[in-house]
């Protein structure tokens, strides 16, 4: 079964992906456009998983949290290229959620316009006080029930443990009054590790916190190590 999955896979699997891609550049105008496609979307996310037999687990209670969210960020820790369609799977049509992304992809002629008109958010790496500014413009702009995704590590994980956690998360967080929804996911490491081409066949877990409201009387810094240290507790007793 499983290889008949992944045959069928090679089939629709492109055919999905253009369509995704190209959707926006025929239906951008249309009024309602950014509600139906990202319910799409994460239903696509539950296809190409289930092609590859990959199973999520998320307990009801993370679930439930997810549901009743709102005005929050969410800091998602980054361990593979799959972490985004695991979580996008299981995000709950009641909850809008939008990817920040770098310039560079928003720069492509192929996808630079999908990803405006799909309403993700444009972060220059190279101009951190500039980012910063587009961001919260971003935020403030949003439904209370639309939460940006945000990875404070920056980049995959390179060890076992979570990376180290960059000040953006918690800066937005602060000038737009939203809280930090941490969202922790483990295992998606272990079936598409970097440089791997094809995932195996597996388990991801994920794990939905409670809410982090941002301390205005400590430091960012302090802040930071907060957010992280609650998320690393997470994460090992998700390991063990």
């Amino acid at each position: 079964m499983q290889i008949l999955k992944r045959l069928a896979l090679i089939v629709i699997g492109p055919a999905l992906f253009l369509f995704i891609c190209a959707a926006p550049y025929v239906c951008d105008r249309r009024r309602g456009f950014r509600a139906w496609y990202w319910r799409l979307v994460p239903r696509s996310c539950g296809w190409l998983l289930w092609f590859l037999s990959i199973r999520v687990e998320i307990s009801p209670e993370a679930r439930q949290r997810l549901d009743v969210d709102v005005n929050s960020l969410f800091a998602v820790n980054h361990r593979s290229h799959l972490d985004g369609f695991a979580l996008l799977a299981n995000v709950p049509a009641t909850k809008w959620v939008t990817f920040g992304a770098k310039k560079e992809l928003f720069d492509n002629r192929l996808i630079g316009r999908g990803f405006r008109a799909a309403g993700l958010v444009e972060i220059d790496r190279k101009s951190g006080s500039q980012a910063l500014q587009v961001l919260t413009r971003a935020v403030e702009a949003m439904p209370l029930r639309r939460s940006l995704i945000l990875f404070p590590e920056g980049t995959r994980a390179r060890g076992e443990a979570l990376g180290g956690f960059k000040a953006g998360i918690l800066l937005v967080a602060r000038a737009t009054g939203r809280s930090i929804r941490p969202v922790v996911i483990a295992g998606s490491d272990a079936l598409l590790p970097r440089g791997a081409l094809m995932p195996r066949a597996g388990t991801i877990r994920i794990e939905v916190m409670e809410s982090f409201h941002p301390d205005t009387g400590a430091s960012v810094d302090a802040d930071v190590d907060r957010l992280r240290a609650g998320m690393v507790a997470t994460y090992d007793a998700m390991q063990g």
